[in-house]
């Protein structure tokens, strides 16, 4: 993949254009000037306008993605925000929210700062979500305000559950004040023990400790109580299990400040998967069963899912090369993320193209209270450019991550990225 400057007037012609601000699907072209909109549809761009040719090709907003991991500071040895930037041009992101879970942890105004400030030199809009409690301890409430001020656009404790429920209580009363949300790792620590996969029949196969569906379903159960008891926001991530997705649908009757997002992992995999002992596959909250992940197409159908994020979490191949039960938790999935969702969800399950599509773009906007119209003119462009049928098989050679950690490796996957726009410049495959 070659990362470069955008040409002064570009030209985007013959494609299928998807707006899903608006709702609206056409054919036409689209006309940069200056890394700008100048056009939409039928356009009057220079003769001299460079061109790339997008017939037969999907054009459409630059996808986002709430739940990213970029390492820095601190793991720079897995990835940096310049390398996760690329990752997520690979995969047609212009924008993604990185977790807090750093070392040090982004639980200070300085630490936000940094990061805002350090991704002013990178091709991807990057947005820092801040830690609830300092140093993720879970007792201690951080400076939510002044690291708002700062740029936070959401607060978490990400990968570690606030257990205690006095203490989210207050994080979602203060972030009420803010207009943002909390996004509280839903699992109960006690429930899921040792756990290293979802506790089953094949975890008594494996012979490997379980993380029983009940540890996430009590912690979604508990967050969406004190949210409607409040009156907050609250985003309920990576929802892996079918009795999580009961809960969040009947209190989304009730509250619309409750917003939840699926994994493209969680969609694609059972836990039968983990029968090769692929650590790659290790994740938290694990990969459920069969049963689970029909719940979770059925809750992107119906709604109840708002959006999808990657949870892309790098580590080294020193992390990962071990036993199952010592490996990390995560896997990579920028690169992969739209092949995977346009195959199971467009291609196997008959969804709308423009709805999927929706997911990856207006919706985790709206969540984080990002600009969705993306189409003016005048807006600094943010554009994918989509193979919605190739097939293609997922290899290393399509990773620009640092790190290598993907289960998806061999893989069929159904539709492609072919270029991404950003920040004046241009990704392509």
């Amino acid at each position: 993949m070659k990362i470069e400057k955008i040409a002064k007037n570009l030209l985007l012609k013959n494609g299928t254009i998807i707006d899903p601000h608006h709702g609206k699907t056409f054919s036409g072209d689209v006309w940069l000037k200056d890394g700008k909109i100048a056009g939409v549809g039928v356009v009057d761009a220079p003769k001299d306008a460079e061109i790339i040719d997008c017939s037969g090709k999907v054009i459409t907003h630059g996808f986002c993605d709430i739940h990213v991991h970029f390492r820095e500071p601190g793991r720079e040895d897995k990835e940096t925000l310049k390398t996760g930037s690329r990752s997520a041009m690979a995969g047609g992101f212009t924008r993604v929210c990185v977790m807090p879970n750093t070392n040090p942890p982004l639980d200070t105004p300085e630490s936000i700062n940094f990061i805002r400030e350090k991704a002013e030199e990178c091709p991807i809009h990057i947005h820092p979500i801040g830690a609830v409690t300092k140093s993720q301890n879970g007792n201690d409430l951080t400076e939510m305000g002044l690291m708002k001020k700062e740029g936070a656009v959401a607060f978490s404790d990400d990968g570690l559950p606030i257990q205690n429920g006095a203490m989210m209580r207050i994080a979602l009363e203060y972030a009420t004040m803010m207009d943002v949300p909390v996004i509280n790792h839903a699992e109960d620590e006690y429930l899921r023990a040792d756990g290293v996969m979802h506790e089953g029949v094949v975890s008594t196969h494996l012979g490997l400790s379980g993380n029983p569906d009940l540890a996430e379903s009590a912690m979604v159960h508990r967050d969406l109580e004190l949210a409607e008891f409040i009156g907050a926001r609250l985003h309920v991530p990576h929802v892996s299990s079918g009795k999580a997705v009961s809960h969040i649908r009947e209190m989304k009757a009730k509250n619309d400040k409750v917003t939840a997002e699926v994994t493209p992992h969680h969609l694609f995999f059972n836990d039968e998967a983990l029968i090769s002992f692929n650590t790659n596959l290790k994740v938290a909250p694990p990969i459920r069963t069969e049963s689970d992940r029909k719940a979770l197409i059925e809750a992107v159908k119906d709604g109840t899912i708002d959006c999808i994020a990657t949870d892309h979490a790098p580590h080294t191949i020193e992390d990962k090369e071990t036993t199952f039960d010592l490996a990390s938790f995560g896997m990579i999935g920028l690169e992969s993320c739209f092949g995977v969702v346009n195959k199971v969800l467009v291609k196997e399950e008959g969804l709308n193209l423009e709805n999927v599509i929706g997911l990856l773009t207006t919706k985790p906007r709206a969540i984080m209270g990002f600009d969705p119209d993306l189409f003016s003119a005048g807006k600094e462009a943010e554009i994918t450019i989509l193979d919605t049928d190739v097939e293609w098989t997922f290899g290393k050679e399509h990773v620009q991550s640092r790190s290598i950690n993907s289960p998806y490796y061999g893989k069929s996957l159904k539709g492609k990225v072919e270029c991404t726009i950003s920040r004046g410049q241009i990704a392509i495959q």
